[in-house]
C-alpha cells in the first residue's frame, strides 16, 4: 500500500510517504509557510520513491484539532489530490499522532495537549495499543487549570500544552508523570502510520466526507473580553 499524508495543524510542517511499511517524511518549523512546502515535499517524495500521484492507494491529514488556516491546509489538500485520483481519503487526529510518537509502552497512558492560544488547550488521552493509541474519551477544548485530567499509574505528557500558562499541566499531574516531552509537534510520519492501518481496516472515506475537527468556534478574543483578562 502506497499512502501520502499531510500534518499541518501547527508551526510545524510535515509530509510522509508511507510505502508498504515504511515511512518518508519532510519535516520542518515552517510558520506561515505550509502552503508553499506541502505540496511541492510531496512530489519530491514521491520521486525518490518512484512514484508519482497515480500510484498512491489512499491520500490522509491530520484533521486537527490544531490551527485553523493549517487544518484546513491539510484537509483541503487531502480532498484535492483524493477527489482527482479517485481515491478514499483518511483524517486522522492531531492529537493521536502526536500520542503516538510519545514513547509510551504497550498498555501505558499518554495525555496528549496542543497550546490552543487564548490561554487554552487542545486535549485528550491516549492508552498505547500494539499498533497504535486507542482514545480514551473525547478531545477537549480547556483553560490547563480547567481540564479534567486522567489519573493512570503511568502517564507520558506530550505536545506544546505542556508548556502553555506557564506549565499549568505539569504541575498538575505532578507525581503522576513518568515522560513528558513539551516541545514535541505532530508529524506527518505518524499519520501516516495511523492513517495506514485505518485505510486497510476499511475506514477511508469519499474525500468530500473528509471534515476538520476544530473544537473551537472563534479564533480570537473580542475588545472587551482582552480588556476583562488584562
Amino acid at each position: 500500500m502506497k499512502l501520502l499524508a499531510f500534518e499541518t495543524a501547527t508551526e510545524a510542517c510535515s509530509v510522509a510517504l508511507w510505502v508498504d511499511g515504511e515511512v518518508h517524511e519532510r519535516y520542518g518549523l515552517a510558520p506561515r509557510r505550509h502552503a508553499e512546502l506541502a505540496l511541492p515535499w510531496a512530489d519530491v517524495l514521491l520521486a525518490g520513491a518512484g512514484l508519482d500521484r497515480r500510484d498512491l492507494d489512499a491520500v490522509a491529514c491530520g484533521r486537527g484539532p490544531g490551527a485553523f488556516t493549517g487544518v484546513r491546509l491539510a484537509v483541503a489538500l487531502t480532498q484535492g489530490i483524493a477527489l482527482g485520483l479517485s481515491l478514499p481519503a483518511v483524517g486522522v487526529s492531531t492529537l493521536a499522532a502526536l500520542a503516538l510518537d510519545a514513547g509510551a509502552a504497550e498498555g501505558e497512558h499518554v495525555l496528549a495537549a496542543i497550546d490552543a492560544r487564548m490561554g487554552e488547550v487542545y486535549a485528550a488521552e491516549f492508552v498505547r495499543t500494539a499498533d497504535g493509541v486507542e482514545a480514551i474519551g473525547e478531545e477537549r477544548l480547556a483553560a490547563p487549570a480547567a481540564l479534567e485530567l486522567p489519573r493512570p499509574q503511568r502517564l507520558h505528557g506530550v505536545g506544546s500544552g505542556f508548556a502553555t500558562a506557564g506549565g499549568v499541566l505539569l504541575s498538575r499531574l505532578d507525581g503522576a508523570l513518568v515522560s513528558v516531552d513539551a516541545a514535541a509537534l505532530p508529524r506527518a510520519s505518524a499519520v501516516a502510520r495511523l492513517a495506514a492501518r485505518i485505510h486497510e481496516a476499511g475506514g477511508g472515506v469519499d474525500p468530500a466526507r473528509l471534515e476538520p475537527a476544530y473544537l473551537r468556534d472563534k479564533v480570537a478574543f473580542t475588545l472587551a473580553e482582552r480588556d476583562r483578562i488584562r
